[in-house]
């Protein structure tokens, strides 16, 4: 079977569905691919910063998804080895600006994001396993046969992106590091305030957030030479859950409790990666009527917790530019004949060009920050520990909100 569409999108991840939204609001049409069968939630839960909802605003999303959520008061700090508290940051006092964070479920992101878009916009059971180019179509060949002929192609396909690896971007590197994940909902309230709580120290990061009054999401990140005995314990979510357990062994009992009523199919764990950031400064992410957009553009470590929230700035700007080179055409589709086809695709590969020019630059800052913010929030050199604990800590949560003051802008809707 073969199809003609204009814009496909890769992937139905929040990227995708984000920029499928965004291009909906400017009156274009896309069809966006997913390889599984329903929505994934992988991952369980997410932080989103400011960024994120100032994206999610210019999306008409944003307040649904606040009745959903707890706003973060601030930080709780706390070494893992003592289980003692190290320091609180309130946000209200924090003179980096304004600021919004919120734990959401993934579920509830997905979700909102796909109720706003038409019907028919998401084909399941669509995985991609080659593109062709024919002329100024890009040829998508689908697992079931099916070929797509798109005018336009969008990577919003993740970490191991096939259109990333048609454009040429070489694989991410691993990190040697990796973050188990977990979600708990309790029958009654859990009681604890609606803030990010951290746990440094002996090679790795716990931390967790409530999204709500009876759910918590929770994350510890850590380095395969800690995991002494658990070497292949990442399918495993025994082996995950007491590995996590033995490490947060010194923290208090109602903190140690929120891993211990975890149930095992709500733990899972991923390898660490992030594309080499210099990759971004060299290689073209939006040519030829295709581009990258979220982790199929800038895979990151989670140690700014940025992953969604520049996905979702990805998406608005990357929409606005698209859209404000096509002021009298959002209405019509692609015609078929080929004045209206050249103009069309020269408007459309202008507001590529935009958007690598805007996206270029921040995305190496994010990759680049992210990067040496979990080397010394995890490392274990003696000295960068001493550095981490009487100097450097105090620069950390400066360091995530200033990251996470970017203003997307809106989308200027005609």
């Amino acid at each position: 079977m073969e199809m003609d569409k204009d814009i496909v999108i890769v992937g139905a991840g929040i990227s995708g569905l984000a920029t499928s939204l965004g291009l909906h609001r400017y009156g274009l049409q896309s069809l966006v691919l997913e390889s599984s069968e329903s929505l994934r939630t992988t991952g369980f839960a997410l932080t989103l910063w400011t960024n994120a909802w100032r994206s999610l605003d210019a999306l008409g999303v944003g307040d649904y998804l606040r009745q959903l959520s707890l706003a973060f008061r601030g930080f709780q700090i706390a070494n893992v080895d003592t289980g003692l508290p190290s320091g609180e940051v309130l946000l209200e006092e924090s003179t980096c600006g304004n600021y919004e964070a919120r734990c959401v479920r993934r579920k509830d992101l997905l979700q909102t994001l796909a109720k706003e878009l038409p019907e028919g916009t998401i084909r399941y059971s669509s995985k991609v396993v080659s593109i062709e180019e024919s002329g100024h179509l890009k040829l998508v060949h689908l697992a079931d046969g099916c070929v797509i002929r798109a005018k336009v192609l969008i990577g919003c396909d993740g970490v191991n992106s096939v259109v990333a690896k048609w454009l040429g971007f070489k694989k991410p590197i691993r990190v040697g590091r990796s973050a188990i994940r977990g979600y708990v909902e309790f029958p009654a309230a859990h009681g604890f305030k609606p803030q990010i709580y951290a746990y440094f120290g002996g090679g790795v990061r716990f931390g967790f957030a409530p999204c709500d009054d009876k759910s918590i999401y929770w994350f510890c990140t850590f380095k395969p030479s800690t995991a002494t005995g658990h070497e292949n314990m990442s399918d495993n979510p025994v082996l995950l859950k007491e590995f996590v357990l033995r490490k947060t062994a010194n923290v208090p009992k109602e903190v140690y409790g929120i891993v211990e009523r975890t149930e095992l199919e709500s733990i899972s764990c991923a390898e660490l990666k992030m594309r080499l950031p210099w990759d971004i400064l060299i290689w073209d992410f939006a040519k030829s009527s295709i581009c990258l957009v979220g982790d199929a553009l800038h895979p990151m470590t989670p140690d700014l917790g940025q992953g969604g929230s520049s996905a979702l700035e990805d998406c608005i700007m990357l929409a606005r530019c698209i859209g404000e080179c096509f002021p009298k055409m959002t209405s019509r589709k692609f015609g078929e004949e080929k004045e209206d086809v050249n103009v069309k695709m020269a408007a459309f590969n202008k507001g590529l060009e935009n958007y690598a020019k805007e996206r270029r630059w921040r995305s190496f800052s994010l990759i680049a920050t992210a990067f040496v913010v979990g080397f010394i929030q995890e490392s274990d050199n003696k000295f960068i520990r001493f550095l981490r604990e009487r100097f450097l800590s105090k620069y950390t949560v400066p360091t995530l909100l200033w990251m996470a003051d970017f203003d997307c802008g809106k989308l200027n809707i005609p």
